[in-house]
């Protein structure tokens, strides 16, 4: 071995360093391993045409469709992971996502936990990500021990005045869960936050929130530039010994005594299937062959509500959504998703997404235009999958419940109606975006139907853990980085135990 540790965490986004928040307290010695390095400040930071027009920060990185068409999916590899640029929504899963549920083509399972069994670490989640809220405005929203600790985001006047509008229009705007610190943010720049990075500590993500935190420990540290290739088994495949990676050019290994993947859904599925040996010829954890399997993604469309009589003068303008349709459509019964702003549509950030419009034309539109963001729960399905051939990672995603996203839409369009917008467009977002990807090692409590635990250890292997969205065993309707920071601070306290438990032993 190169080095030794007692944890080796792979990947540094919103699984992995909650992770290290959770165990850094333990005195043992955890080290992450991060692909990336630290996202560096420059102008183009907030820059609209170098972020969306331009891709600065886009990995260069190419995966396959099953179509054989390759595409860029739009993962950012920096310490803090996707979370660098996500739009620091930190929702709760509703206590109905988690009970088994029909959809209008469809059936959600459920989870073997239950809202109750989550609900406190979900607090220490958003303890850590500093999330400002309002309790009370969302229908949907469910139980809570204590209010958030922070008050909301205000709106801006031009999206209190949306606010208003939405009201008159017969459904409940709620303030989103936010991990943000407006005045820091908007202290760099007057921009919004959605997609653009976070370079200083406006954000609350990964990197500025648990990472700090545990960094502040000295017996936590990170290797940047460290790109995991597999990871190695004892003989008997009973447990994993080392991590081989990659950095500066030369292979190095590092043992431990426990592994935890937070790689993100994709990458550690890929991980996890490239580490096969002849213990698990299947890749590593894959007894049940779920492993790749159930890949959600969530089914979305932007919109655009435009009203002439209405300039939109909003800075950040991403603050409130509505549920109304989120557990039951008035008309179908079934559950429909969410609808939340976008961060403000600028005319550069338009011409990015319609390049045929002219950049005047764009300007205009983005004048008197609202930028929102509709979601509805993808369903697990083994077929829908990654998968690795010849090194490379390919996608087979298979979309469903979209007549439920398709009423969604029909019914927002409607609310937007009412509320005085009388230009409607929308885009949905096609089968190879991969922002909200999850459920790829599902959690579970048999193990011929899962891969990881309700703790996230394999099922397979007693001292491999997997703490990212790969666990998450539905994709819900929302925001999954909560969620994936509950889970993993949970299994922190597992792995925790584990080595108290050890030491009593030994003690």
């Amino acid at each position: 071995m190169d080095q030794t540790a007692d944890i080796v965490i792979i990947g540094s986004g919103i699984g992995g360093s909650s992770l290290a928040y959770s165990l850094a307290g333990s005195g043992k010695r955890i080290v992450i391993l991060e692909r990336g390095e630290y996202l560096k400040d420059t102008p183009e930071a907030r820059d609209d045409v170098a972020i969306f027009q331009k891709g600065f920060f886009r990995s260069t990185e190419e995966w396959l469709g099953t179509d054989g068409q390759s595409f860029l999916p739009g993962n950012y590899y920096y310490v803090g992971g996707n979370s660098k640029f996500f739009g620091a929504v930190m929702y709760r899963y509703r206590a109905e996502d988690f009970e088994p549920r029909p959809h209008m083509e469809g059936r959600s399972p459920g989870w073997p936990l239950s809202y109750a069994d989550m609900e406190p670490w979900y607090e220490k989640a958003e303890e850590i990500y500093s999330v400002r809220g309002a309790a009370g405005e969302d229908p949907t929203e469910p139980p809570r021990s204590h209010p958030y600790r922070f008050p909301a985001v205000p709106d801006e006047p031009a999206i209190a005045a949306v606010r208003d509008r939405l009201r008159k229009a017969g459904v409940h705007p709620a303030s989103l869960p936010l991990a943000i610190d407006i005045e820091e943010w908007l202290r760099r720049a007057k921009t919004g936050w959605d997609a653009f990075p976070n370079t200083g500590r406006g954000k609350i993500d990964a990197e500025v929130g648990p990472l700090a935190s545990a960094l502040a420990h000295p017996n936590v540290s990170v290797i940047t530039g460290a790109s995991v290739v597999r990871l190695e088994t004892d003989p008997s495949g009973t447990k994993v010994t080392a991590a081989v990676f990659i950095k500066d050019g030369r292979e190095q290994r590092i043992g431990a005594d426990t592994f935890a993947v937070a790689a993100g859904a994709v990458q550690s599925a890929a991980l996890l299937l490239r580490s096969a040996n002849d213990a698990h010829p299947r890749g590593l954890a894959n007894s049940s062959d779920q492993l790749g399997r159930n890949f959600m993604n969530h089914n979305t469309t932007a919109m655009l509500t435009i009203d002439p009589r209405s300039p939109n003068t909003a800075v950040y303008q991403k603050t409130l959504a509505f549920n109304d349709f989120y557990n039951k459509d008035p008309d179908t019964g079934f559950p429909l998703g969410n609808v939340q702003l976008l961060g403000h549509i600028t005319g550069n950030i338009l011409k990015a997404q319609t390049p045929t419009v002219p950049a005047w034309m764009a300007g205009l539109m983005a004048r008197y235009a609202y930028g929102w963001f509709l979601t509805s729960e993808d369903l697990p399905n083994p077929e829908s999958r990654v998968m690795v051939r010849d090194g490379k990672i390919v996608m087979h995603w298979v979309r469903s419940n979209m007549r439920a996203h398709e009423t969604l839409i029909k019914r927002t369009r409607d609310v937007m109606r009412r509320a005085g917008f009388p230009i409607v467009l929308t885009r949905t977002f096609g089968r190879k975006t991969t922002s909200h990807q999850c459920g790829t090692a599902r959690l579970g409590d048999d193990p011929k139907s899962s891969v990881v635990s309700l703790d996230c250890c394999a099922h397979d292997l007693d001292n491999l853990y997997v703490t990212d969205a790969s666990a998450l065993p539905t994709s819900a309707a929302v925001n999954p980085a909560l969620t994936i920071a509950a889970l993993a601070i949970k299994a922190g306290q597992s792995i925790r135990a584990r080595f108290d438990g050890r030491e009593a032993l030994n003690g």
